[in-house]
């Protein structure tokens, strides 16, 4: 089972500002994730390598056949330009029978970027068939086997991978045919074959609706993946522990009450410390008392008061004047003048504090911070721009996340241990599973997203 790395440790033997990458992971992982490149899509069919039998329609959507087909290698048959996508759940294509022609040896699947044109889908190594006019499914060989009912003129027949599954389906007018394992890992076309005389067909690469409800089998597909998660046995009591950690280990203290009480009181109660008074045994309870002031003073915006508490309590994380946890703390303060409207109050402030930061080894992987943060100004609408996520809630929260890892930090009892809860080392697994299960699957399937999950994504992150 892969393990998910430890990367966001406490800095042992180094100053408990947590002065380094670590502490800007914990702190970046929640910035707004980039979205991937769009994957490219069959658009048309793909003229420049088609069979030699074959008119094509100037939209590249249709596909008539002007042989003889007397013959096994007088096969017209055409890809589409390019492969089908491999980041989503499911692909699908449909063609339309607008003519079956003499013998109505029309036939859909897929191929990978060897076959032969002259031939049919099916008859060729790494290639998959539903052809119409006997209802078999040919894999590999010209001997095909019993799959479905014939389709002929006036039918719309589709074919799909489900990546999920590592299947390919087919169906005819609107209903599931059946479905036949994918053998092989690299990339397949989807492919037509023609083989008699005014055989016309019309592909739809989704360009239009389609016949069949793709939607319907992708939403039975996430249900039938989501009642297996769901069918797994938890004990409350695990659970229940999970998010007590969490509430704990981030200084929720009223949460904590409350989720206690609504538990039933099951659990001792939690001893508040400070820095000074607590011992090495008291875990994630360590100065919890502090940590809830320090979050809500972040959350409120409130920068200056974060200052004032940690010169207070910790003046260790801040006496360098160039530590981590002051970078952010400073771009924070920052970007609250900027949502006060205070331009000429941030451009001093920046000039003053942020220029401290320029040029310093240490701070390298934080420059595209300190970019999107100056950038701010560049807009007459800020909150309308591409760094817009830095005036929401949600980056005081991270904010109040880096604080929070710092003065636990400072326990000794946490030296070289994990600086994220539990449950955060749970999702990193669940991560950290999921990426290696898609790579043992050739890199097939929708990406995992966490931060979509966390988002509530409609698709489960998947």
């Amino acid at each position: 089972m892969p393990v998910a790395d430890q990367e966001y440790r406490s800095t042992s033997g180094s100053s408990p500002a947590g002065g380094g990458r670590n502490l800007y992971s914990l702190y970046d992982w929640r910035r707004p994730e980039p979205k991937p490149d769009e994957e490219e899509y069959p658009t048309h069919l793909n003229t420049t390598t088609c069979g030699h039998f074959l008119v094509i329609s100037t939209d590249k959507l249709s596909a008539r056949y002007a042989g003889e087909g007397r013959h096994g290698h007088d096969v017209g048959a055409i890809q589409a330009n390019r492969p089908a996508p491999q980041q989503r759940l499911l692909y699908y294509f449909e063609i339309y029978l607008k003519d079956q022609g003499q013998r109505g040896t029309i036939s859909i699947g897929f191929t990978d970027e060897n076959f032969k044109m002259s031939r049919q889908p099916g008859w060729e190594p790494n290639s998959f068939g539903y052809h119409g006019d006997d209802g078999k499914l040919y894999h590999g060989q010209g001997k095909g086997y019993n799959f479905g009912p014939t389709f002929t003129t006036g039918d719309h027949v589709g074919a799909g991978i489900n990546y999920a599954s590592q299947e390919l389906f087919f169906t005819k007018n609107g209903k599931l045919v059946g479905t036949v394992l994918k053998e092989g890992k690299g990339p397949l076309y989807p492919t037509i074959g023609l083989h008699s005389p005014s055989e016309r067909v019309e592909v739809n690469f989704g360009q239009k609706p389609f016949v069949f409800d793709i939607e319907a089998l992708v939403q039975e597909e996430r249900e039938r993946r989501q009642r297996s998660v769901e069918s797994v046995s938890l004990p409350l009591s695990v659970s229940h522990s999970v998010v007590r950690t969490y509430l704990l280990h981030y200084g929720y203290q009223d949460t904590l009450a409350a989720f206690d009480v609504a538990c039933g009181g099951t659990f001792p109660p939690v001893v508040v410390t400070s820095s000074e008074s607590s011992t090495a045994s008291d875990g994630e309870s360590y100065a919890l008392e502090q940590r809830k002031i320090l979050r809500k003073l972040t959350r409120e915006g409130d920068i200056d008061g974060v200052f004032t508490k940690l010169r207070e309590w910790y003046p260790e994380l801040l006496q360098s004047g160039v530590s981590l946890i002051s970078f952010l703390l400073h771009c924070q303060k920052y970007i609250e003048l900027v949502k006060a409207g205070s331009l000429e109050a941030a451009v001093n402030y920046a000039r003053v504090e942020l220029a401290s930061f320029f040029g310093v080894s240490s701070f390298e992987d934080t420059h595209l911070h300190l970019q999107d943060c100056l950038a701010l100004l560049a807009y007459e609408h800020p909150e309308k721009s591409m760094v817009s996520y830095l005036l929401h809630v949600a980056q005081r929260e991270a904010v109040a996340d880096a604080v929070n890892a710092v003065i636990l930090a400072t326990n000794p009892a946490n030296l070289g241990k994990p600086t994220q809860s539990a449950l955060e080392m749970l999702l990193r697994q669940l991560t950290a599973c999921l990426m290696e299960r898609r790579f043992l699957n050739g890199n097939q399937g929708e990406v995992f997203s966490l931060q979509r999950v966390l988002q509530g994504g409609k698709d489960g992150g998947w």
